[in-house]
């Protein structure tokens, strides 16, 4: 069993840590998403995280100061190598699964909820407002196969 009980919410810097330690450790081995962060980014995660975190706990509990430029970075991974919804959909894949295994509770659903507006409106950003999201209705992101999230995870 997991070091963390699921039924436990997020409660604060320290639970995002783990979850974007969890989350980021999947993406960057990631098939799909991975060489955004690997190859193009050159993401150092332990330079990374500070400073998502501070995202993180400034869009969940108001209590970090976030005062980058989180667009930049995103339109200069697109210049470098377009990313297509199913690029987003597949974050937005990583990122409930990170959350979902390790919390569960309204602010857990929150971060979940958020995930999927940010990659939703980054999207829209980069590729034009009435850019195609491969969701059915619109609005949300087509899920990848289960079983290739549980290759990566």
């Amino acid at each position: 069993m997991n070091q963390f009980a699921a039924d436990n919410d997020i409660s604060g810097r320290a639970d995002l840590t783990v979850v974007l330690r969890r989350f980021y450790t999947a993406a960057f081995a990631d098939r799909r998403i991975g060489p955004f962060f690997t190859e193009i980014a050159g993401t150092d995660l332990e330079v990374h995280l500070p400073r998502i975190t501070d995202f993180w706990e400034r869009a969940l509990f108001r209590t970090a100061g976030y005062g980058r430029d989180a667009f930049g970075p995103h339109a200069a991974l697109h210049a470098a190598r377009a990313m297509t919804p199913e690029d987003f959909g597949r974050w937005v894949q990583l990122w409930n699964a990170a959350v979902d295994g390790l919390h569960r509770g309204p602010n857990a659903e929150r971060a979940k909820a958020t995930g999927e507006r940010i990659a939703l409106a980054l999207h829209r950003r980069l590729a034009g407002p009435d850019a195609p999201t491969g969701g059915e209705d619109g609005r949300g992101f087509v899920p990848l196969a289960a079983l290739e999230l549980r290759t990566t995870a």
